[in-house]
């Protein structure tokens, strides 16, 4: 039978159910609980089959016989508990499901005008780099009969060029800036501090990471996990490589294993992580995170 098939069997049982069941109280009390929730427009379209249940029972209640009455009341009265929990469950859930929606759009909303800020800069960048870049042009062909002119020339073109590259790399730097934030926000816990060398970007976790003894995160490894997730998802191109460092009683591996679980378990995508053992951390150094951006 239908949603919709079931939800009319309930309308038709509810409206009669008064013409039959009006000399038991407690029956006409139970068909009143099902009516209010027919007529609730957020619940009318909702647990359908469990009202039909309910109503089945309700009407098993009024005509069972004296010595089966406590039990038939009884199983009326869960019947009609269980739709209306039921109902309010489902529309619990189709709530949530739109804010899940409502929240999703906001974030692409959010990236989309993010992405069009930075294609601006981006643009406004390349045009300026274009219109030095001619201006240097202009200088070391007016200086190809000096030496001198043509040395200075060229000294220009080099501060042109890393003028050019720190203006990138502090655009490269206020995007990262903006994911650290947003990875922050999304998970409610810190980053961990990170630092940039020829690897990528490295995060460091220390042993306070796990617990004692053992690869299993502790409260602040996993918060610090989670918002490792969230950053990963704030950089979607983005890879990161899990180095784990051990000690006497836990081997690097398994520590390394624990945090690419704790950021699948984030919502992070198996074949973007890579974990690997590296022999011997310290009190400062169990796991470093490196990402690839």
């Amino acid at each position: 039978m239908s949603a919709r098939h079931l939800a009319l069997a309930v309308l038709f049982s509810v409206a009669v159910a008064p013409a039959w069941a009006a000399d038991n109280p407690l029956v006409v009390q139970l068909n009143q609980r099902l009516s209010a929730l027919q007529a609730d427009p957020a619940l009318a379209d909702l647990a359908s089959y469990e009202k039909l249940q309910a109503q089945h029972a309700i009407a098993a209640f009024d005509d069972a016989r004296r010595s089966q009455r406590d039990t038939a009341q009884y199983i009326a009265e869960r019947r009609v508990e269980i739709a209306e929990v039921a109902a309010r469950a489902q529309a619990a859930r189709r709530e949530a499901d739109r804010l899940d929606r409502t929240r999703s759009e906001l974030l692409v909303e959010a990236s989309r005008r993010e992405a069009e800020r930075a294609r601006r800069e981006a643009e406004r960048l390349r045009v300026q780099a274009q219109i030095q870049a001619e201006e240097a042009e202009r200088l070391r062909l007016a200086a190809e009969a000096e030496t001198i002119a043509r040395q200075e020339a060229e000294s220009t073109l080099d501060t042109v060029a890393g003028q050019q590259a720190n203006r990138l790399s502090a655009a490269r730097q206020r995007e990262l800036k903006l994911a650290r934030e947003e990875a922050e926000l999304m998970s409610g816990a810190k980053l961990p501090a990170s630092r940039f060398d020829s690897r990528g970007e490295v995060f460091t976790l220390g042993s306070d990471s796990f617990a004692a003894g053992s690869a299993k995160l502790s409260g602040g490894g996993s918060s610090s996990a989670s918002a490792l997730a969230a950053y990963l998802q704030a950089n979607p191109k983005a890879k990161a490589r899990i180095d784990g460092y051990g000690d006497s009683q836990t081997p690097g591996q398994r520590r390394a294993d624990a945090v690419r679980d704790a950021l699948t378990a984030g919502g992070v995508a198996r074949n973007r992580l890579q974990s690997s053992g590296k022999g011997t951390g310290t009190r400062s150094k169990a796991v470093e995170l490196v990402i690839t951006h």
